[in-house]
């Protein structure tokens, strides 16, 4: 007994003029989809710092670990290069490229044509009209291609390599965060470790004058108020000493975890330069131009962002119209029952036309999300460009500030060091005050402190600047053709 045999595809039963008739229909349709409107996806703001500035140093951890060499400080160009090579942060973003390629990839499929096996083996059993049993064998490929006649799966596309692109940035992004990061953590401990330093002098010199005054008491020459009054200065000058200590030993843990590093390795690596706060050689900028802010990784991401979120669009109003594919089989099948068996090839070929008729406005509701959502990335991709902006100029005001009280601060510490050394020698000779002594030498830590502070702050300006720019600049105001703005460091 034969099997019945499945019926061909409609593109193999109907005749040619028919199937023209059809294909001349489709090619209105195809026509209009070319104007489907979507989106300009040009970011609304900075027009010209569109993502054509190489990015610095490519994200290549040695080139970052060298740009920051200018502040001539080898502990933390080594701290830097340990971290880019250790730092999870930097692996879940790697992660995140590969998974926005793949998706990439997947998405890209979509374009290209499909080709499907199949098999099976089923066993029935047949009561009426004759009882039997038998065994139907199939085996068969199955193939489709979509003609992207709205360009959907262009777009499609086009928004999955615009979001790898910006996961690509990412991962630069969080590279120079974690530079910048590492930078701020060591300039702060070499700050902490300074003000150690000028609190251990305090301490040796608070310890004279007790050891002095002690002996006045003894003597009969002041009255014992005095040395409780030196006491109580030097036991809060210890306590404030091992308070700041305390700060250091935090900040050094951080930088632990930041570079991996065991901590006997890691303050080995420190002590060449203990309390020497970095200072900055070879940095200079003249201005800044606005096409400059296109090499920060974060507005570079947005932008492409954008770039996804109009194709998503295209995606959308294409879901809205016919869909045409062209469809095709070939296979085998046989049956076999009571030792008797029959077998037959079938094929099938031909167009297959989908068409929208009434989902109760989900189409056009999805359409009009991708709208609103490309409008929420133009107005993030302009605030953060107003952001980037904002930042450098802030950052150029605390270069500014930092630089121009440097010589006052560096002058206040010459002048209480003198003031200093002549209040001790009068109260060694008893023609001073113990109170004109203890207020000289508050006076210099505090001078102390603040010339440190500035120093620190010139670092931190420097730092801020950097990050403003997406991870460095050259200046080139050397350079007469070229002399108007900070160029882009390679």
């Amino acid at each position: 007994m034969s099997p019945s045999r499945p019926p061909r595809n409609l593109g193999a039963v109907l005749s040619a003029s028919t199937i023209r008739r059809w294909v001349a229909a489709l090619l209105i349709p195809a026509l209009a989809g070319c104007a489907l409107a979507v989106p300009d996806p040009t970011p609304p703001v900075v027009a010209a710092a569109r993502w054509q500035a190489p990015l610095p140093h490519a994200g290549d951890r040695d080139a970052i670990a060298t740009w920051w060499r200018r502040l001539n400080d080898p502990a933390l160009a080594a701290l830097i290069d340990r971290a880019q090579g250790t730092a999870p942060r930097l692996e879940a973003a790697l992660a995140r490229i590969e998974q926005a390629r793949a998706q990439a990839r997947a998405v890209g499929a979509a374009l290209s044509p499909r080709v499907d096996g199949s098999a099976s083996l089923t066993r029935l059993r047949q009561l009426q009209p004759t009882p039997m049993t038998g065994t139907v064998a199939t085996i068969g490929l199955d193939a489709s291609w979509e003609i992207d006649l709205f360009g959907g799966n262009r777009r499609g596309r086009e928004a999955a390599l615009a979001r790898a692109v910006s996961a690509e940035l990412g991962w630069h992004d969080a590279r120079v965060s974690l530079a910048a990061e590492v930078v701020r953590v060591y300039t702060e401990l070499r700050l902490c470790e300074a003000t150690v330093g000028l609190l251990t002098e305090d301490l040796a010199s608070q310890q004279r004058t007790l050891d002095l005054t002690t002996r006045k008491v003894d003597t009969g020459f002041t009255a014992p108020a005095d040395a409780a009054l030196v006491r109580a200065r030097l036991a809060e000058s210890r306590a404030r000493s091992r308070a700041q200590l305390a700060d250091c030993d935090s900040q050094v843990k951080t930088l632990v975890a930041m570079t991996t590093l065991p901590e006997t390795d890691l303050r080995q690596v420190l002590s060449a330069a203990t309390g020497r706060v970095p200072e900055p050689i070879g940095f200079a900028v003249t201005t800044v131009p606005a096409a400059l802010l296109s090499q920060r990784p974060d507005v570079a991401a947005l932008e492409q962002v954008l770039v996804a979120a109009s194709a998503d669009v295209g995606v959308a109003e294409a879901d809205r119209y016919p869909r045409l594919q062209l469809l095709g089989s070939i296979g085998y099948s046989q049956f076999r029952a009571m030792g008797l068996s029959d077998g037959a090839a079938t094929w099938s070929f031909g167009p297959g036309l989908s068409l929208p008729l009434f989902d109760g406005s989900r189409r056009l509701a999805v359409a009009d999300a991708a709208r609103a959502r490309f409008d929420e990335a133009r107005a993030q991709y302009r605030e953060q460009t107003l952001v980037a902006v904002q930042e450098v100029e802030q950052a150029l005001v605390r270069i500014a500030s930092a630089s121009d009280r440097e010589a006052d601060t560096d002058r206040a510490l010459g002048e209480y060091r003198t003031w200093l050394k002549a209040a001790t020698s009068r109260y060694d000779t008893g023609t001073g005050s113990l109170l004109e002594l203890e207020d000289a030498r508050r006076s210099l830590v505090a001078a102390g402190l603040a010339r440190q502070q500035v120093r620190a702050e010139r670092v931190l300006g420097w730092l801020a600047l950097y990050k403003a720019l997406g991870g460095g600049w050259t200046d080139t105001a050397a350079d007469p053709p070229k002399a108007t703005a900070a160029g882009r460091n390679g």
